[in-house]
């Protein structure tokens, strides 16, 4: 398993940006798939962007794309999610999560962060 802590939520006004963190232990295999989902209060936790470690190939929820970019600086085991025009439909708890390829896709995120909250307002 893979350790996940994330940092740099915040509180940002509407059309500000924020830049969020997640660092993974150092000692574990380096996952196939990593990602950034949300969760809001009685909603599902949503998928916002998952970067492939290997090929660096990236992909976006509707929502977010061109707002939100998701990036990964493997000597320093940390992933990163660049968040651009943020709009108070943004607010949640933002996870980092890990996951192994099944296949060609990403298998079942099985490793989490603690979250941390953005809100927008």
């Amino acid at each position: 398993h893979v350790q996940l802590v994330e940092s740099g939520g915040g509180s940002v006004q509407p059309g500000g940006s924020l830049s969020l963190s997640c660092v993974a232990s150092a000692h574990a295999t380096r996952p196939s798939c990593m990602a950034w989902f949300r969760q809001t209060p009685g909603r599902v936790r949503q998928g916002v962007a998952v970067i492939y470690t290997g090929g660096g190939s990236t992909y976006y929820a509707d929502s977010v794309k061109g707002r939100f970019t998701i990036s990964l600086d493997n000597a320093k085991n940390t992933l990163f999610l660049q968040m651009n025009s943020l709009q108070p439909e943004d607010t949640a708890i933002y996870y980092c999560a890990a996951a192994r390829l099944l296949g060609a896709v990403c298998g079942e995120f099985r490793d989490w962060g603690q979250g941390t909250q953005v809100t927008v307002s």
